[in-house]
């Protein structure tokens, strides 16, 4: 009896540690999304669409001591669809079919003074102020490295430098045949960090022209970006951002890129927003201006919510948006710690043809984000 008692007192000691070194979070999304006015490349008109959606996330990091944690979490979404793990009410004619769950994040983390390291599959580390280069809901696979310094400076208060390598494709040889991205970005804070400036260069290598094994070709990517943003006025809060981008890659030797799109290597998203959505009660407005010519992102990385373009035709569900200029409008509200509600507006055109038509689109958008 004695001993029974004391495996008892053990386990629940036991159970009690391992609760103090878990950190759980989950979130979910209702979302209904009209789309109209979405013209094709030969010309004709995609049907209005109209699409109730939701998304669902479950995770939890396990911090194993003060500088070592793993963590992973758990959402809905089709494998195949990275940039887009919203399922829609109805999809896909079946009756009632299960939900489709994956591993949205898998890691293990190093924090340490300066030094911030992780390895395995984690959320895109480098600093973004939108997703129009690179999607929130794409998380990738590799090795990290980072560090941040603060600075007793009159004019910068603090300098981060990252260093990732991520594979896209495992070529099953050396990492050298690998497809993968490379990344390097320094961000400094200035004016009491009210101004940050994150110059940054990704190579994106042995790309596919279309995602999922479908492709006809592969090529390289060279993208210098510029980004900064800065808090221009305190009361009311008023934030103006840019991000200008330029692939500095020479594609007039690859013949497999159609002449009319080979020199399509630049672009640029200016923004101003007023408010955040810090605290309950706090709202936010937004207007985003972009202009991303083709090869001035990965299109099947970055976001797909502007548009209802995608690699369908061609066997991958993965959008394809780059080759576009547009706005978006946004409004946003916390109703409390848990709750936030956001209306946005899309529109957008193509800039150079695929066929006999440019192709545009109109989308509005209301989602609930509910989290604990």
């Amino acid at each position: 009896m004695l001993l029974i008692s004391l495996l008892w007192v053990m386990t629940e000691l036991c159970a009690q540690e391992l609760g103090q070194k878990l950190n759980w979070e989950g979130d979910f999304r209702f979302r209904v999304e009209q789309d109209w006015n979405s013209r094709r490349s030969d010309g004709t008109y995609r049907d209005d669409r109209t699409r109730l959606r939701y998304r669902a996330r479950l995770g939890v990091t396990y911090n194993h001591n003060e500088w070592a944690s793993f963590g992973l979490r758990l959402r809905t979404g089709y494998r195949e669809k990275q940039q887009d793990p919203q399922l829609t009410i109805g999809d896909g004619f079946n009756e009632f079919p299960s939900v489709p769950i994956g591993f949205e994040k898998m890691y293990f983390r190093a924090q340490h003074r300066w030094l911030d390291a992780w390895v395995g599959k984690n959320t895109f580390p480098f600093e973004k102020q939108n997703e129009l280069f690179w999607s929130d809901n794409v998380f990738p696979d590799g090795v990290y490295f980072g560090s941040t310094f603060e600075l007793q400076s009159a004019w910068i208060d603090q300098i981060r430098l990252g260093l990732g390598h991520f594979i896209l494709v495992a070529s099953n040889s050396t990492l050298s045949n690998d497809s993968y991205i490379q990344a390097l970005q320094l961000t400094t804070h200035h004016w009491n960090k009210r101004l940050v400036i994150f110059p940054t260069f990704y190579f994106f290598k042995d790309m596919p022209d279309i995602p999922d094994g479908n492709e006809n070709y592969r090529f390289n990517y060279s993208i210098l970006h510029l980004g900064t943003h800065v808090l221009a006025i305190e009361k009311p809060e008023i934030t103006l951002g840019l991000d200008l981008y330029r692939n500095i890659e020479n594609y007039q030797k690859v013949d497999s890129i159609p002449e009319t799109l080979k020199d399509q290597k630049k672009g640029f998203v200016a923004s101003a927003v007023w408010g955040s959505l810090k605290k309950p009660r706090d709202f936010k407005l937004g207007v985003y201006y972009m202009y991303l010519e083709r090869y001035s992102a990965v299109d099947f990385i970055a976001q797909n919510d502007w548009a209802r373009w995608d690699y369908s035709n061609q066997g991958s569900p993965d959008g394809r948006l780059t080759n576009y200029k547009g706005l978006e409008f946004i409004a946003a509200y916390r109703v409390n710690k848990s709750m936030k509600l956001t209306m946005r507006y899309f529109k957008v055109e193509q800039l150079k043809a695929y066929g006999s038509a440019l192709e545009n689109g109109d989308r509005i958008r209301f989602d609930i984000d509910i989290w604990f």
